[in-house]
């Protein structure tokens, strides 16, 4: 993309109501607009970041077994009442009629509906397993949002359910659920702890949230601070492997780690001290197992290798496909601004043309941005009329991980600069060279 052709509104100053880091490189990155209280737009540097995350998700999703579909965000109210949720949500769901005056409501999750679904199709055990997800946007009227998209009324989620003919086989699909969340955050740059949590009105007795740690987060947290040290890296894991699966959530969930609702101060005493931490963490997705809970109120029930008819077990599963934008810039910018992991950039590298106009530095240019783009790369090149120290500091705003500048005195020697944002570190080498390295880096994200 060139940036002369780009729509990037970036501002200079700090909105006076923006109170987090996350909600202020946000705005001045220009890449969300507020619309009205917790609602945005999402510009398209933002977009392109969202669409990033998204496609994260569902990958990890679909490599764990599971389908997706898509639900519409306006339910039926009747569903709600069935399940017995209606009124006992909250004023956090918005209630609206149509002009039938029939009761509806823009879904803050959807339990009901999809269990709907699944009792108008499946009726044998030969079905099952199964899990359904989406990612789609939903609507809980906060009473106080604040913190930009951290904490809006509107926010885009991926929640997914599971259908199984018993505990056992619904814990599986409850642990294969960890484990596919654990890779997509690890791929997204984050570290996000799984702790022992609270069910909220979602209900179940078996619950985890995970959270990034970030002294702007909502949750008091407690935890053993080798938790952050557990990473799956590349290992390759047999989602059908029961006692493999389990093997791995063992592994991520027995130290100690819980939110303030569940914390239990004689078990953390046992932590040894070096270890023990307290601080505040980010909520980034929640997985549940909640048994019957909607199918026996609801009818969805199959038939057994018995024969007998029995409710299936139920668990949902959720990740803050927006939220995450925040929570990422939260664990990784600095005074300047965001700073990109490479999994989830908008644009894998800038290109800086030092002398605009310049027939060499713009020729060079010009064939860096086709080189990057041959090999699938997507750069954004900054061929405006700006001064480099602007043009600098828009790059250093926006977080890429990668910047290449071309400028007259290294094109002399044939030699332009590749900078890591991360580190700050510069390195001179042909394009050729910079090219080579960008393809590189980017192979293990692609």
């Amino acid at each position: 993309m060139r940036l002369s052709r780009y729509f990037l509104p970036v501002m200079k100053e700090t909105p006076a109501e923006a109170q987090i880091v996350s909600h202020r490189l946000m705005l001045r990155a220009g890449m969300i607009k507020q619309q009205a209280a917790g609602i945005y737009s999402w510009l398209p540097l933002g977009y392109r970041v969202l669409r990033r995350i998204e496609a994260i998700v569902h990958e990890e999703q679909e490599r764990a077994g599971h389908i997706p579909l898509l639900m519409p965000t306006l339910q039926p109210a009747d569903l709600w009442q069935e399940s017995g949720r209606y009124d006992a949500y909250g004023p956090e769901m918005l209630r609206v009629k149509d002009r039938h005056k029939r009761d509806l409501l823009y879904g803050p999750t959807n339990e009901e509906m999809i269990t709907d679904i699944f009792r108008a199709h499946v009726s044998s055990y030969r079905d099952l397993p199964l899990t359904l997800y989406h990612i789609q946007w939903k609507f809980r009227d906060e009473i106080r949002p604040r913190f930009g998209i951290m904490r809006g009324r509107e926010f885009l989620m991926k929640d997914g359910y599971n259908f199984d003919v018993d505990r056992d086989a619904a814990l599986h699909a409850y642990n294969r659920h960890m484990v596919s969340y654990l890779r997509s955050y690890e791929r997204m740059g984050l570290t996000a702890i799984p702790m022992r949590a609270a069910s909220g009105p979602i209900g179940g007795d078996d619950t985890h949230e995970f959270l990034v740690l970030a002294q702007t987060g909502e949750s008091e947290v407690f935890y053993d601070d080798r938790v952050t040290q557990l990473k799956l890296g590349a290992r390759d894991v047999d989602y059908d492997d029961r006692a493999q699966v389990a093997s791995v959530c063992a592994e991520f969930t027995s130290l100690y780690a819980r939110t303030d609702e569940t914390h239990d101060e004689a078990a953390f005493a046992e932590v040894p001290e070096a270890h023990r931490k307290h601080g505040r963490g980010i909520e980034v997705g929640q997985i549940f197992y909640f048994a019957t809970k909607y199918s026996e109120p609801m009818g969805a029930v199959v038939v057994n290798a018995e024969g007998q008819r029995v409710p299936v077990h139920m668990g949902s599963h959720g990740i803050g496909v927006s939220r995450l934008l925040g929570a990422i810039i939260e664990a990784s910018h600095d005074d300047r601004g965001i700073i990109w992991p490479e999994g989830v950039t908008p644009f894998h590298a800038g290109i800086v043309n030092l002398r605009q106009g310049d027939a060499a530095t713009d020729a060079a240019c010009e064939s860096l941005y086709a080189a990057l783009k041959a090999r699938g790369l997507d750069p954004l090149y900054d061929d405006t009329s700006e001064r480099a120290g602007a043009k600098f500091a828009t790059q250093d705003l926006i977080g890429l991980p990668w910047r290449v500048t071309v400028g007259p005195r290294g094109l002399a020697s044939g030699k332009v600069e590749l900078t890591s944002r991360r580190s700050g570190e510069s390195e001179e080498m042909s394009p050729e060279d910079a090219v080579a390295r960008l393809e590189a880096i980017y192979d293990p994200h692609r």
